[in-house]
């Protein structure tokens, strides 16, 4: 597996607990030194919602003095814009923010955009995921937008950039949202796949391979039916296996 650039984070894009994880995936990364962001997770819930995301993240960033910029991908017709390729085909980090993963899967899988992304990303180019930006990052992504997550069917095709994974974020939380949902997700992690678990404000940093905890929480690793607990501070070794996006 080629040695990627990746910042998976539970919750609280855009806040200044994240730049540890943003200069150290900046430092290694090629490109042109901009972040791009993407809101596109929540352009579901409206315009407003998701200008909300992008200027947090540009506010964010230039408190940093990082340039960046925000990638207007709403849609699937907007993931073939040529323009919106070339700032992938430029940025130095794309960084997907929250809402519905299953929108933001749907949006991406099989795109010019998505294409650029995961070509140029053992290159050098870094990926940040937050809530819905690592929900969909395996075989399938969740659909937030079920009436009753604790019975309806709520996956959805992913981008499957990592095979037989699924990612929890808010896991610390996930019962305050719906109490019995922790639950209904593990029952919903077939034997042969592995669970990354990541705590409210809280990222996993890393190469793929080699990786740290940020943050105020812990990351859990449920592989082969065994947990693994992964505290703030805490180095740890998991070969993540990815395929082809």
């Amino acid at each position: 597996m080629s040695r990627l650039l990746l910042a998976l984070l539970g919750s609280g894009e855009f806040e200044p607990w994240t730049e540890e994880a943003d200069r150290w995936l900046l430092e290694r990364a090629s490109g042109d030194g901009t972040v791009l962001i993407l809101p596109t997770a929540s352009a579901p819930e409206g315009d407003r919602v998701f200008d909300r995301w992008g200027n947090m993240g540009l506010d964010h960033f230039r408190s940093l003095d990082i340039p960046a910029d925000i990638a207007p991908l709403k849609t699937r017709a907007d993931a073939s814009r040529p323009d919106l390729v070339q700032k992938a085909e430029r940025a130095s980090m794309v960084y997907l923010s929250g809402g519905n993963p299953a929108h933001l899967a749907a949006t991406l899988l099989d795109t010019p955009f998505w294409e650029t992304v995961t070509r140029r990303m053992p290159e050098g180019l870094a990926y940040t995921g937050c809530s819905a930006g690592i929900a969909c990052l395996g075989e399938v992504a969740p659909d937030s937008t079920a009436r009753d997550p604790l019975q309806a069917n709520i996956w959805r095709p992913g981008l499957g950039l990592f095979k037989k994974t699924y990612f929890g974020p808010h896991w610390d939380a996930l019962d305050v949202y719906v109490p019995g949902l922790r639950a209904a997700f593990l029952a919903s992690v077939p034997d042969d796949c592995r669970l990354l678990a990541i705590d409210e404000r809280t990222a996993v940093v890393g190469d793929g391979e080699d990786w740290n905890v940020v943050g105020k929480g812990t990351a859990h690793l449920l592989e082969e039916g065994e947990w693994s607990e992964f505290p703030s501070g805490i180095p740890f070794h998991w070969a993540v296996p990815t395929g082809e996006g």
